[in-house]
């Protein structure tokens, strides 16, 4: 989801933005065998999995695939059959697979049983561990506020649709040769300079309004910075009728971890009269000091965009619906975008197959997830407060462990 719409460049990076601690592990699964050696660090960092490096995984025969009553395994193959469309069309810039790698095990989802799920992977995947495999796992969901589609009283915090003069340029004075990737994001000032565009603090202070951008209103400004971590949301107007809107950009400022930055500075903690350092405990920050809060939330000075959702579900960076308790937001460079992953971890109720659907400006590097959890009150508990670290295993389709370690082909 921006976690955004089609590419969630965006934060929907979930409460694994809000770097939230790790708990004291208690492993619950099987114990598994160890893992190859981390590769050495180098500089710059491994450019995606390839780089990194990748080995065979444990035996599939000692991970619980099914998990509790095969409902993990059900949810995610009626996931994968979702993601398979993209997956024979798109370039893996992990490195790991090509399109048409995934050709058989696809033509085979369409009309493999759901409740016989388990066996399907058991017997068409093969597991691979990218570098030392240490996971570490957070949360997201769909937070449902109160908002409305015009500006009422009590309705004053604005939703934009992305400006139109927000766009990619290179800053003139950037020499030719540090031009490389995309340009960054930015506006032309009314001098014709390319300059950073707006922050968090300048878009609040109006420097959008009256430019006909607003495509709904909410009513709490803190709910409204949490969806836009999320990256969608609903909106839940006084008539009870709902607006569902998802990411559409962002203004290409630095995203800042609110509870990091809270923790970094002693205002969140474990400690006796201290908040919590969960999604529910920054919020009661916020609330309880507005003025300090409103402050905090201004050092984030990323501001999303949204456009108005219609169809099933809120969308990954895959282009395909999310799904509750299956649908995990991954690093593209090092983890195929369709791929199953297995994950066995602190955190119980998140253990088994998701299958990575999306990605987050949070997620990033070698086995770091974001597991979605949809919808409600519980979601919103289950991902505030999910932080759980352990492994991860990829499942790729056989064979594609022997052909990316296969020799290359003898010079003519």
């Amino acid at each position: 989801m921006i976690r955004g719409g089609g590419c969630r460049l965006a934060l929907l990076a979930g409460l694994a933005m809000l770097a939230f601690p790790a708990r004291a592990q208690t492993q619950t699964s099987p114990e598994l065998p160890p893992l190859a050696a981390p590769s050495p660090p180098i500089a710059p960092p491994p450019a995606g999995a390839a780089q990194l490096g990748v080995v065979p995984g444990p035996p599939l025969g000692s991970l619980d695939l099914a998990g509790p009553n095969g409902v993990k395994a059900d949810l995610a193959l009626v996931s994968f059959r979702e993601s398979c469309p993209k997956l024979l069309k798109r370039d893996d810039v992990s490195g790991l697979t090509r399109p048409e790698d995934w050709a058989e095990v696809c033509e085979l989802a369409e009309t493999w049983p759901e409740p016989d799920a388990a066996r399907f992977f058991a017997l068409w995947f093969e597991t691979a561990v990218v570098g030392d495999g240490k996971a570490f796992v957070t949360g997201y969901y769909e937070p449902e506020i109160a908002g409305s589609r015009t500006h009422e009283p009590g309705f004053d915090v604005p939703v934009y649709a992305p400006p139109p003069d927000l766009v990619r340029a290179w800053p003139a004075e950037m020499p030719e040769a540090e031009r490389v990737g995309r340009p960054p994001l930015g506006r032309y000032d009314e001098s014709g300079a390319f300059v950073p565009y707006y922050d968090r603090a300048a878009i609040e202070d109006g420097a959008l309004a009256n430019r006909g951008l607003e495509i709904a209103w909410a009513a709490d400004p803190v709910e409204f910075f949490f969806l836009q971590i999320q990256g969608s949301g609903r909106l839940r107007a006084p008539d009870g009728s709902v607006m569902r809107i998802g990411y559409a950009g962002q203004n290409g400022r630095d995203y800042v971890a609110l509870g990091g930055l809270m923790r970094e500075r002693g205002l969140i903690g474990e400690g006796e009269g201290q908040y919590p350092g969960s999604m529910q405990g920054i919020m009661r920050f916020l609330r309880e000091r507005p003025e300090e809060g409103r402050a905090l939330m201004r050092e984030n000075q990323s501001w999303v965009f949204f456009r108005e959702l219609t169809g099933d579900g809120p969308l990954g960076a895959l282009g395909v619906p999310v799904r509750p308790r299956a649908s995990v937001a991954a690093d593209p460079m090092f983890v195929p975008l369709g791929a199953p992953v297995w994950l066995d971890l602190d955190r119980p109720e998140a253990n088994g197959l998701w299958i990575a659907q999306d990605t987050g400006g949070a997620i990033k590097g070698a086995n770091r997830f974001d597991s979605f959890w949809g919808a409600g009150e519980q979601a919103r508990t289950v991902a505030g407060g999910m932080s759980g670290r352990g492994r991860a295993v990829l499942l790729l389709p056989l064979g594609t462990l022997a052909r990316l370690h296969a020799p290359p082909p003898p010079e003519e």
